[in-house]
């Protein structure tokens, strides 16, 4: 069953590339523009532009022969030029199946700006995605601990902490909180994999700033981990690239709470970014109880590279003049944003670089020959070709 399914949605998708670039070349720009003070800042677009590489990076991981090895080398961009303070503490994969995670921690001991970073691949699969985004939503329960005896070892496996451990914070309950079951599945087969290196490297490192980044799955990983993290009393900064929907209202509402997520944007510790026709961020459906968070940041440019006046922030859980209103300004076909499964190939990888290319030159070639000026001194920081989502 699960092989009919996956090779119809695939069908689906060579249809849908065919007649989607007819629909792609009317699409209209949203209708009205924003204001001055929704645009980001110099700053801010530089990370963003780093983050999207450092989890570019994470697509070398588990690629046949290929990977990342110490002290941070890998056969796209890791090089001294952007990675040269970069140490790899470890890489991880945690199999092929649909909750299958990917990714690597690394220490950048740049001396001003010092970072243990956890990036997270997103998976390879356009048509195993397809269909665990259709999955069912379960309970969420914020910080499964040991001496969770409820629920199965697949469900919340468990881990086997040291004494070295930091406690639990006690966080408050989600209450009537529901998530996507391959998503929460992901994270916690993910996470009896990294806390024991995370808690390693703040023990030595405790004056890192500690930052997770993930593109697509990776980004639903990394904002459920973001979670587990604050429950332990850490202090983490969560960027998401092409973030699928997480959960229901109430999960959202309780990542806005928990990150303490204000209308001053350039405070917090979370950001969710998007691009124009991008399905990922619009999907699971709404249809079937899934939502978004706030603190969005949208690409409204299609092409590569975006520049600084292309990049908004966008107000509220589900901002018409961002994503969420993607779906009002349909192409030639009539085809939802959300339907457009063939922008899977572009749209969705085009944040900042083209993501998913593990060889050198996968990035765009003339970027630093555009923007002769950026270096990455002082704040460091790539990619076979897929069919990653």
């Amino acid at each position: 069953m699960g092989y009919l399914l996956s090779l119809f949605l695939y069908c689906f998708v060579l249809l849908a590339s065919f007649f989607g670039c007819r629909g792609d070349a009317t699409q209209q720009p949203l209708v009205r523009g924003p204001g001055n003070d929704t645009f980001i800042s110099q700053k801010l677009f530089w990370e963003l532009e780093e983050l999207a590489r450092i989890v570019d990076i994470a697509y070398c991981v588990g690629t046949a022969g290929l990977g990342i090895q110490k002290p941070f080398s890998c056969a796209s961009r890791c090089g001294d030029r952007d990675f040269g303070t970069f140490e790899l503490v470890t890489a991880w994969n945690t199999g092929p199946f649909l909750s299958d995670s990917c990714g690597y921690i690394a220490l950048s001991h740049s001396p001003t700006n010092p970072r243990l970073i956890l990036a997270f691949r997103g998976t390879y699969s356009i048509a195993n995605t397809i269909a665990d985004l259709s999955t069912i939503p379960q309970q969420y329960v914020p910080y499964p601990g040991d001496d969770d005896d409820k629920t199965a070892d697949f469900v919340v496996p468990i881990v086997h902490v040291s004494d070295d451990d930091p406690p639990p914070a006690d966080p408050p309950k989600c209450e009537n909180c529901t998530v996507h079951t391959g998503f929460y599945s992901s994270w916690l087969n993910t996470r009896k994999v990294v806390l024991p290196h995370v808690t390693e490297a703040l023990k030595k490192y405790p004056a890192y700033k500690l930052v997770l980044v993930g593109h697509s799955l990776g980004g639903a990983v990394a904002a459920l981990a973001g979670l587990d993290f604050k429950a332990r009393g850490w202090d983490p900064y969560v960027t998401t690239f092409g973030e699928p929907r997480l959960g229901n209202n109430e999960f959202n509402m309780y990542i806005d709470e928990r990150f303490n997520i204000t209308a001053s944007h350039e405070y917090n510790k979370f950001h969710r970014v998007t691009h124009a026709g991008d399905p990922v961020p619009l999907l699971p459906l709404s249809e079937w109880g899934f939502s978004m968070h706030s603190e969005e940041i949208f690409i409204s440019k299609h092409n590569l590279p975006p520049s600084i006046v292309d990049i908004r922030y966008c107000h509220g859980d589900e901002d018409p003049n961002c994503i969420a209103g993607s779906d009002k300004h349909k192409g030639a076909w009539g085809v939802p944003t959300r339907f457009k499964f063939w922008q899977l190939f572009f749209a969705h990888r085009d944040y900042f670089w083209r993501l998913g290319l593990c060889l050198p030159g996968g990035d765009p070639s003339d970027w630093y020959d555009k923007y002769p000026k950026h270096t990455t001194t002082g704040h460091d920081d790539g990619i076979p070709e897929v069919d990653e989502l």
